[in-house]
């Protein structure tokens, strides 16, 4: 369960603490400070800092930081993306327009995940991104029926934007329809064309592998690795867990042992 503390602006996410914020206002943390995160349900603090760097780390965020025009794009994905416009409307909204229409029953039935625990940790997010007061709120509607097709939830602060969460409904995914070039165009051009934005991220480097999102918005869209530092902070015991472990981690197979060993595996270099 996703649970904030706004005394260090760091918030409890599946037992780890991890920033409130966008990347490039974390700092490195004192020891102090992490030692005061380490309470309650937390096992360790992830802190990322020093972001966007010069030297290529084994950690980073996935950003875009400049907005590029239809007209710029090649042909082919000028083709998908208008095909997408001319068939949905992307719209900056309410949340309540997604109450309004049972978007939780629709995210549910989006989920591709094999662990019914998993499904409910991705359901504890979408709530905790949905009562956060720098959060704003996009629909996609079908233009010939004005169905509901799906939505995103962004994270906003200090001219900055993080995709937290996208979901288009999956009969409205097929490939001839494009509808996530529509909506990642129409938020680009919102938040860096219009907005001037200093950039837009759909978040870290993955650790569970769970998605292809980043590759698609690299080769479709030119985002960029930013590169920055990784420090893991264990409770005590916890450390020792994860030093146990850690030589086995490419035969582990339980999902969340295996994320924390892939991070504790980044933390120490791995590319």
């Amino acid at each position: 369960m996703t649970q904030s503390f706004d005394r260090w602006n760091y918030y409890l996410y599946r037992n780890a603490m991890r920033f409130d914020g966008l990347p490039h206002e974390e700092q490195k943390l004192s020891k102090e400070s992490y030692r005061n995160l380490l309470f309650g349900k937390a096992l360790f603090v992830r802190n990322t800092y020093d972001f966007d760097c010069k030297e290529e780390t084994s950690f980073w965020y996935l950003i875009k930081d400049s907005f590029t025009p239809l007209e710029e794009l090649p042909s082919k994905k000028r083709l998908k993306i208008k095909n997408a416009l001319s068939l949905f409307d992307f719209q900056l909204v309410d949340k309540k327009v997604l109450y309004d229409h049972d978007f939780v029953e629709h995210y549910k039935e989006s989920l591709d995940l094999r662990h019914e625990k998993n499904k409910q940790d991705f359901i504890d997010d979408l709530y905790f991104y949905l009562d956060h007061e720098n959060c704003e709120y996009w629909a996609c509607f079908a233009k010939d029926t004005h169905d509901f097709a799906g939505f995103a939830i962004n994270y906003v602060s200090d001219n900055a934007c993080d995709y937290k969460i996208t979901c288009i409904l999956p009969q409205y995914q097929a490939n001839a329809l494009h509808t996530y070039y529509g909506l990642f165009y129409a938020m680009n051009e919102h938040y860096l064309g219009q907005k001037h934005f200093k950039y837009v991220t759909d978040g870290s480097r993955t650790i569970t592998e769970h998605s292809g999102i980043q590759d698609y918005l690299t080769q479709n869209f030119n985002f960029r690795k930013a590169y920055c530092r990784l420090e893991i902070h264990y409770r005590w015991w916890m450390k020792i867990a994860v030093n146990l472990l850690y030589p086995f981690r490419n035969i582990i197979t339980f999902p969340r042992v295996k994320a924390v060993l892939n991070m504790e595996a980044m933390q120490r270099g791995a590319k």
